[in-house]
């Protein structure tokens, strides 16, 4: 799931957790608690450092005052230090990204539909009863484990109890992962999971479809009823269902498409491919986009244009489901990804225009000179972080406009050669 500490992106998802910073919040005096004394504590977690004992010791009042039993922290803490492994992924910054193109090769693989498609076939009574169940399609959700662990083939290694600790105790998003440290408990407290078998990526995100520890709470469902929300095991049942229950929650619609591939009309003002533009697809058609087949495009519903790669590359309608694609994950991306392979799965076919794949990507630093020399020229980006967001397509379009090219709002390399160039 989402973005922030997973490059899969599951950071969107803490803001739908429900509820559980106001349990952390309870006064410690509220239940009787003292720290474990070294002896509770056993010889493997007392080797811990003492800057970490220290921060595990004042944040069990505040476990055990949140509802979890002291036995349960206990169990779950003995033998955990922190992983330096860690630590090193949460610094970790990179200076290139793959171009949409790239990555979209990646995760819509001629091998990875292949895979999909023979799951479709193994499961399809447990996704036609997740279908019937809660109106996500089979193809939606395999795509979702597709994209997130490679149909269950790289889980994640990492104890979640320790990965989660390390970021609390280094303290740079110290919040969030005592929120999720927490959540992660009353999961063990619940016996969905030994500690022991809690385990995933180094950031917390579990299992098949990477649930992290409050959205495991919130919408993990137990759909082979066989009294625990299993997301680790070998089977997948639980995880596919869960993820279907939370695409439902934020409301996936059965039988639209995450998008189409469109054509413009010559001529057509680029300023109005925003994702946060949406129009009747009868207005669209009015404005002359068409279907890849000359047809105006079915009604689906409220519509937005992206052109993820600019005015050479393909453009797509997107509906609802796309933005409810980015509730898992907030990257266009990760959505796009997740849309086409489900598409793919489901036998349809690739894009029709090619990808301008000879434009060279920017690198993050190169993102951050377009931002500075933009804004000298008098285009504000509202600040040089390395991020192509809103703010800074404006800016490129504008720039674009007065020196008349068309205003697509990509960044590319022969627009920062532009601004080079005096």
């Amino acid at each position: 799931m989402t973005h922030g500490f997973r490059k899969s992106g599951w950071l969107s998802r803490l803001w739908l957790a429900l509820g559980l910073s106001a349990a952390i919040a309870l006064p410690v005096h509220a239940i009787e608690v003292r720290p474990m004394t070294r002896a509770e504590a056993g010889p493997q977690m007392a080797q811990a450092p003492s800057d970490f004992v220290r921060w595990r010791d004042g944040f069990r009042p505040r476990a055990l005052a949140a509802g979890i039993r002291a036995d349960v922290f206990d169990a779950a803490f003995r033998g955990v230090a922190p992983d330096a492994e860690v630590i090193r992924l949460d610094r970790r910054q990179a200076e290139f990204t793959k171009p949409i193109w790239e990555y979209l090769d990646t995760a819509v693989s001629d091998a990875r539909i292949t895979n999909g498609r023979s799951h479709a076939q193994r499961l399809a009574r447990t996704l036609a009863a997740i279908e019937q169940t809660y109106g996500v399609e089979g193809s939606v959700v395999l795509a979702v484990w597709g994209m997130e662990t490679n149909y269950g083939s790289f889980r994640g290694t990492t104890n979640t109890i320790e990965a989660l600790a390390t970021l609390a105790h280094d303290g740079r998003r110290r919040a969030f992962a005592e929120e999720q440290l927490i959540a992660a408990l009353r999961i063990l407290q619940a016996g969905d999971v030994s500690p022991q078998g809690m385990r995933g990526s180094w950031a917390g995100a579990m299992g098949h479809t990477q649930f992290i520890p409050t959205s495991y709470l919130a919408y993990a469902q137990d759909f082979n009823r066989d009294g625990r929300r299993d997301i680790w095991s070998e089977d997948p049942t639980d995880a596919l269902a869960s993820t279907a229950a939370y695409l439902a929650r934020f409301g996936w619609r059965r039988g639209q498409p995450w998008g189409v591939e469109v054509r413009l009309p010559q001529g057509f003002n680029f300023g109005n491919i925003d994702q946060d533009l949406r129009r009747p697809v009868s207005r669209w058609t009015e404005l002359g986009v068409r279907g890849t087949d000359g047809r105006a495009v079915p009604n689906y519903g409220e519509a937005a244009l992206i052109a993820p790669a600019g005015a050479r590359g393909p453009v797509f309608m997107v509906f609802d489901n796309f933005r409810v694609i980015k509730r898992y994950n907030n990257a266009t991306s990760y959505a796009m990804g997740v849309g086409h392979l489900a598409h793919r799965i489901a036998g349809g076919a690739d894009f029709v225009a090619p990808w301008p794949r000879n434009d060279r990507p920017l690198s993050r630093s190169e993102k951050v000179e377009l931002q500075q020399r933009l804004t000298a020229r008098g285009f504000s980006t509202g600040g040089a972080d390395g991020l192509i967001g809103p703010n800074t397509m404006a800016a490129i379009r504008d720039f674009q406009r007065s020196i008349g090219v068309v205003p697509d709002g990509y960044a590319s390399s022969a627009l920062l050669q532009r601004l080079r160039g005096g």
